[in-house]
């Protein structure tokens, strides 16, 4: 066993290793940037070292940096955790000529499946099935449009060293093909170095299904059984499970034998993931699944694995890196139980899933259920990396008991003043075709708003907030007078306890003396008091109510008046209208870069540019006014 090991990685994926490794009596180090020096991993590792300013490229993906904080802690291998440096050839040759131990494949295994379109060849060279497209080498738009037109729309661009869904973008028809390609190209660039593309088939209804395997430096491969993780938006996973619903026998054995014998193409060594696509038009069948790519590092979805084999998938890592062979073969590993993952995200799904940041005042997860949490209440979440707040895992007898305990868990979650997707999840969780395992790929985008849109406060939540001002009147003032109070006094009649409050825009008048009412649908509610306001706390929802003292607030600008914000901080990547242009509803002005994705701002009605205050390669802070459109 490995003495102590370095993680060049941060968050929850941090903390992961950390808890597998001191449990098998591993030292830690932890490396962390400015934005981090107070994080939860940096305070839980046995030590750790500063490695730059809060940006990643000055810091987490910095290799010589984090090699010589090895050095300097003493530490014997490093653990490259997922995302950064992760599938970085280069920097786990460094790592291995600095005299370290890499825990991760052999560089030449990770260079031939970083690149997409090399490694689609050499699969089909190893038999396995590949889904059809174009992986020439010949970049030019000319070309690219051309072979877009031959095999047909829609059609898939996919960054050649991507991954996360970054670089990656869905054609409908072919005039639209050239921009999204320059966009596809651009986002490319900017996270992997690279903006080569290759384009694939877009198969109709698409299912996510990829496969766990192992190796070791002993020439044995195994596989972990497979994970669904079809349900996406915008090419990200927002919900894992394992086993992937409605496979049977005959299906898992080629799909699970395919991912084998990719890994054995490539001498493949530790945790990997080998991704394929499947056409679920006709339910899952053994030649109907193609190889996508193959992941050469440990995934964020690894933990339902781990839940339905028993195994701990770090601790495989540490003892294959440190020369063992696999702890157990592939008939003496079993699947028992269904076991699902959710994604918790600082991020505003009514707003676009825009990324939320600033300080967590409050989170309070769930128990009975695993959660992998990067920060813990009184964190900050910054702009700067992915915003992943937790994971949240949920192991059932079934799937159906899986579910339950995993949409119960979401609505109970509570999260302040930081925005989150709880409530999105608890909605997708509920959705009857993915209770029925009837999912592919496009499920979320095909409900439109039904699943990102939060729903009106519920009358309990209504109830609760009411009942909770009546009873906190006193925190207004040493010395309430009854004029001041909320009870409606009068001389010659009974109070009537009346709350005037407001949600956002909407004025709300209750009696508190009506009760609270509870019902199933709403489920546990809880409520605090932050300040003026109460917030309740129903379905995985963070309701803000203040009392209404007849004044409307304003902020100086909106979308109804024209203003352009900035909703993040960010940087300006392109602008595609000029000051005075006439644009029509849902034109694009600027593309903005926060948190390793591009979001494009769009015209909220018809109107011209009247202003623009955007310029390329800009760095902006949120809610400052880019553009203002003035209605004809």
């Amino acid at each position: 066993m490995l003495k102590s090991v370095l993680i060049a990685n941060r968050g929850e994926i941090a903390r992961r290793v950390i808890r597998t490794a001191k449990r098998l009596g591993v030292r830690t180090v932890a490396v962390y940037s400015d934005a981090d020096a107070r994080a939860l991993y940096v305070r839980e590792a046995d030590e750790a070292v500063h490695i730059g300013a809060s940006p990643a490229q000055e810091s987490y993906l910095r290799g010589e940096k984090i090699i010589a904080a090895a050095k300097q802690a003493r530490a014997e291998a490093i653990h490259p955790g997922y995302g950064f440096l992760s599938e970085n050839a280069d920097f786990a040759q460094a790592v291995i000529d600095a005299s370290l131990i890499w825990i991760g494949p052999r560089p030449d295994s990770i260079r031939a499946m970083g690149l997409k379109d090399a490694a689609k060849k050499l699969m089909a060279e190893a038999g396995v099935p590949v889904t059809p497209g174009y992986l020439g080498d010949d970049q030019s738009e000319e070309r690219l449009q051309k072979e877009a037109d031959a095999i047909g729309y829609p059609v898939l661009i996919k960054a050649v060293a991507g991954g996360g869904g970054k670089g990656m973008r869905k054609i409908e028809k072919k005039a639209e093909f050239k921009a999204a390609l320059a966009s596809a190209k651009r986002e490319a660039a900017a996270a992997f170095g690279d903006d080569r593309v290759l384009l694939e088939m877009y198969v109709q209804r698409p299912r996510h299904i990829e496969v766990q395997v192992f190796g070791d430096t002993h020439g044995n491969v195994v596989h972990l059984f497979e994970r669904d993780c079809s349900l996406q938006r915008r090419h990200q996973k927002v919900i894992e499970e394992a086993p992937a619903p409605g496979m049977d026998e005959a299906t898992r054995a080629a799909i699970c034998e395919a991912a084998v014998k990719a890994a054995r193409a490539v001498n493949y060594v530790n945790a990997g993931t080998v991704e394929f696509i499947a056409d679920a038009s006709e339910g899952l069948k053994p030649d109907r699944i193609w190889f996508m790519e193959m992941n050469t590092r440990l995934q964020v979805e690894h933990p339902v694995t781990e839940e339905i084999t028993g195994q701990d998938l770090v601790e495989w890592q540490l003892r294959v890196a440190g020369g063992e062979t696999l702890p157990l073969e592939q008939k003496q590993i079993r699947m028992r139980n269904h076991a699902m993952e959710v994604r918790l995200y600082a991020e505003n799904p009514e707003s676009g899933f825009l990324p939320s940041t600033g300080r967590l005042d409050i989170l309070n997860v769930p128990h009975g259920v695993r959660v992998d949490a990067a920060v813990e209440s009184g964190d900050e979440v910054t702009p700067y990396y992915d915003p992943m707040i937790a994971k949240i895992i949920a192991c059932g007898r079934s799937r159906g008991e899986a579910i339950d305990m995993l949409r119960t868990a979401c609505a109970e979650l509570e999260a302040f003043p930081v925005k989150t997707n709880a409530g999105f999840l608890v909605r997708c969780l509920k959705d009857q075709a993915f209770i029925a395992g009837d999912v592919d790929t496009a499920l979320i985008a095909s409900r439109g708003d039904r699943l990102t849109r939060r729903p009106p406060a519920s009358e309990p939540a209504i109830a609760t907030a009411a009942a909770r001002f009546l009873g906190e009147t006193t925190r207004y003032g040493a010395d309430v007078s009854p004029w001041a109070q909320l009870d409606g006094f009068r001389l010659n009649a009974a109070p009537s306890r009346t709350v005037r409050m407001r949600l956002g825009d909407e004025a709300i008048v209750r009696d508190a003396d009506t009760g609270m009412p509870r019902d199933a649908a709403s489920g546990a509610i809880n409520a605090v008091s932050i300040g003026h306001s109460v917030i309740v706390f129903d379905r995985g929802e963070a309701y803000e109510f203040t009392l209404d003292t007849g004044e409307v607030e304003g902020g100086e600008a909106a979308a109804g008046d024209g203003a352009i914000l900035s909703p993040m901080p960010g940087k300006i990547v392109s602008v595609a209208a000029k000051a005075g242009a006439k644009l029509k509803k849902g034109d694009p002005i600027l593309v903005l870069e926060a948190m390793k994705m591009e979001h494009t701002l769009t015209a909220p009605f018809d109107g011209a540019l009247a202003e623009l205050n955007a310029k390329v390669g800009a760095q902006v802070s949120e809610g400052v006014v880019l553009a203002r459109l003035e209605k004809d």
